[in-house]
């Protein structure tokens, strides 16, 4: 997986979305967006395990409070996606997402 730099996500409306792939654990600077935890589950291909959004992606991900699900279901990856500003942009696109891939982290 470290060739790969981007991938795309596909939502259940159809629309896709551009994310970038970083090493779980990488931190980030302070911006709005959405993110993915992922698994490489066979060579190049990812499987989501927890979908989300955060007005600040500089937050430590350590504290999250789905983290404990994320490390048991063996996330090794991050997918940024840099988002608007717009809290509800950033939800609808969460939503879409979670609808198409259903995570096993997501409720």
């Amino acid at each position: 997986m470290s060739s790969r730099q981007a991938v795309e996500w596909p939502g259940k409306s159809g629309k896709t979305y551009a994310y970038l792939v970083y090493e779980f654990g990488t931190t980030f600077k302070q911006s709005p967006g959405n993110y993915i935890f992922a698994k490489e589950t066979e060579p190049n291909a990812l499987t989501p395990i927890y979908i989300g959004q955060t007005g600040d992606l500089s937050e430590r991900f350590d504290n999250h409070h789905k983290m404990p699900c994320i490390r048991l279901y063996g996330a090794t990856y991050i997918c940024v996606h840099a988002s608007s500003e717009n809290e509800e942009t950033r939800q609808a696109e969460e939503s879409d997402l979670i609808e198409q891939w259903n995570p096993v982290c997501n409720d």
